[in-house]
């Protein structure tokens, strides 16, 4: 990790020790990933107003969030199947985030389960929900969360069907999944990744096992949860998770400002703008180039929590200039818990808190709050 310098090395790490078709996974966005790379492409276009003679010392990256105050504006998004990236991925991300004392989100779509990361981690984490068909199945899920004192449910809403993702679909990463040659040589070209994995706690989804009959085997696991996903969700749902959990309530998937009054009038306590990182509506527009409306028009009555193509601390230094209150890294600290681990997750935080630090004082900004709309170059 000594010679890593950015998030980009750590990719390039990923792609050398997890096979292919997971890393097609974790990369791909939807059809022809036009979504996916105007996350990237739009951040690009913003740019940072350099300050001289400021007297930008003595820094400080903390942020009030949900009613604590953390030492990074930021948080680790929920990334499915993360422990087949590496062995327990979600307990070596929850314990980087830990360390560095920001938030965790625990995906649905895990492999550890809810009660092996409330097992290995000490602080709260937060949980994130996928609505199905199954109410018994949510209820139990949310009481689970609850059990293992998560400290907020984050409700993806932007996944009542699959956007298509043409990688999965030539790699056989499909439902049921096709195990062809090409497969099976890409994972034993990788014996470290296979080793690390195959003596993990678990190999399927750690939420599901053990308590929908008929999922056995991963494929059976997939079929159940493909067939889950609630098309006829509404925001009356949002009302009956509310009923049954008492605590933080996190809105994620908003990309329209009709949308955000609703999660508002709903009690969200936080919103994430986010376009499912171009996984899922192909064609709709980059997160950041909404972000500021959305904030606007509901930034004082909930959080604005940003999500989609964070690489570097200066992503989150515009994200923050445009209203958010807080960054979810997804796919960045992804490629470091691939690299190596707790340890990857680690040094992908470390990476993005340094640069946005250096970022602070080449803008002239000691404080978080201080950074706005006068810190962009032509933004009105």
């Amino acid at each position: 990790m000594k010679s890593v310098a950015c998030i980009e090395d750590l990719r390039r790490i990923a792609h050398r020790k997890v096979p292919r078709e997971f890393m097609d996974y974790y990369e791909s966005g939807s059809y022809s990933e036009e979504t996916l790379h105007a996350n990237r492409d739009d951040l690009s276009k913003i740019k940072i107003r350099q300050r001289i003679l400021r007297g930008a010392s003595d820094r400080d990256l903390s942020q009030a969030l949900l009613g604590s105050v953390k030492p990074l504006p930021l948080a680790l998004a929920p990334v499915g199947l993360t422990g087949m990236a590496y062995r327990n991925g979600e307990i070596a991300a929850a314990r980087a985030a830990e360390k560095a004392g920001i938030p965790y989100t625990l995906s649905t779509l895990s492999i550890c389960s809810i009660e092996d990361v409330a097992d290995a981690v000490e602080k709260p984490f937060w949980f994130q929900l996928y609505f199905m068909k199954d109410r018994g199945f949510i209820a139990n899920l949310i009481a689970r969360a609850r059990a293992a004192e998560c400290s907020a449910l984050v409700l993806t809403a932007d996944l009542q069907v699959l956007g298509q993702r043409h990688r999965d679909i030539h790699n056989g990463m499909t439902v049921p999944p096709r195990i062809r040659p090409q497969t099976i040589a890409h994972i034993l070209s990788k014996p470290a990744w296979v080793a690390g994995v195959f003596l993990g706690k678990r190999k399927t989804f750690g939420n599901v096992q053990g308590r929908i009959a008929g999922t056995e085997h991963l494929s059976s696991y997939m079929d159940w949860i493909n067939s889950q996903f609630d098309q006829a969700l509404s925001w009356d749902d949002v009302a009956w998770i509310k009923e049954r959990w008492p605590g933080k309530l996190i809105i994620k998937g908003i990309l329209d400002v009709a949308d955000a009054r609703e999660a508002v009038k709903a009690g969200a306590d936080a919103i994430v703008v986010s376009n499912h990182g171009g996984r899922q509506l192909d064609g709709a527009a980059s997160s950041i180039s909404l972000l500021p409306r959305i904030a606007e028009a509901v930034g004082s009555e909930t959080e604005i929590l940003f999500d989609g193509g964070i690489r570097s601390g200066q992503d989150v230094f515009r994200a923050l200039a445009l209203g958010a209150r807080a960054c979810l890294l997804g796919r960045s600290y992804l490629y470091g818990v691939c690299a190596a681990g707790e340890q990857g997750a680690s040094k992908a935080i470390d990476i993005i808190a340094k640069e946005l630090d250096v970022t602070m004082a080449l803008a002239g900004i000691r404080r978080i709050a201080d950074i706005g709309k006068s810190s962009l170059v032509d933004v009105n």
